[in-house]
């Protein structure tokens, strides 16, 4: 597929699923801006095609959402992909904990994709994309700050399609299991802390999860994001696409 012509904005284009997207977006011919608060890892992955630009964000902060779509201009693929992800039994949540998984996971979504559609108003395609996690179609335990925050992403997507029906523009998310990623990294490393078990043993049970017995890659969550953008894809809007392997 080719999307000449076309410019992408990513958020929490850095690392993980965000950088495989960048790349394979640049690669199809788009113009493409990855956002991130670490400018260092967006300019490592700058490097890697002439066709990705950084910008420094806070998807959290209004303003800072603003001035990201500034620095962008017009832009026809907006891809909400920032996130964080921390766990902690039910009871033990803290507010701060709580309140720090919305921000990041909902209202930065939320933020994201307003902007996104402020800039496609009047326009005949457009393309609004958030990655969210099979975290929200279903539970999990000892993550219900997350699921709760994913579960938001799937219900504001659903509801802006509806929104959106009639233009050219679609709206759909993304929901992954657990990934290849530095995210799901930091889980394997909190398993072995708090269970003794080893990094294999913990990789292995978040593998289970999935009912083919693995991890999803990056380039898999990428591949739907660019079916959502390809010829084809136009009745396609206010999904939840689970990326999982059956698990969902």
């Amino acid at each position: 597929m080719s999307l000449e012509g076309k410019t992408a904005l990513i958020t929490g284009g850095g690392s993980g699923v965000g950088a495989d997207m960048a790349v394979r977006f640049a690669e199809a011919g788009a113009r493409v801006v990855i956002a991130g608060r670490r400018i260092d890892a967006l300019e490592a992955l700058a490097g890697r095609h002439r066709a990705i630009s950084p910008c420094a964000a806070d998807v959290t902060d209004e303003q800072s959402v603003a001035d990201l779509f500034r620095a962008a201009g017009p832009v026809d693929i907006v891809i909400a992909n920032a996130g964080m992800a921390e766990s902690a039994p039910f009871v033990k949540t803290s507010l701060e904990e709580w309140n720090r998984h919305l921000a990041v996971n909902l209202t930065g979504v939320f933020l994201t994709l307003r902007a996104g559609l402020q800039q496609m108003k009047g326009r005949d395609w457009g393309r609004l994309i958030a990655v969210a996690s099979t975290a929200g179609l279903k539970g999990y335990p000892y993550v219900a700050a997350y699921t709760a925050a994913k579960h938001g992403v799937v219900g504001l997507v659903r509801s802006v399609a509806l929104e959106v029906a009639r233009s050219g523009v679609t709206a759909n998310a993304l929901c992954p299991g657990f990934l290849d990623t530095e995210m799901t990294e930091r889980s394997v490393a909190n398993i072995v802390e708090k269970t003794g078990a080893s990094p294999d043993e913990a990789r292995a049970k978040l593998a289970a999860n999935n009912p083919q017995g693995r991890l999803i890659a990056p380039a898999e969550v990428s591949a739907a994001a660019l079916w959502l953008c390809g010829v084809g894809s136009e009745g396609v809007n206010g999904e939840a696409v689970s990326i999982s392997g059956g698990e969902i």
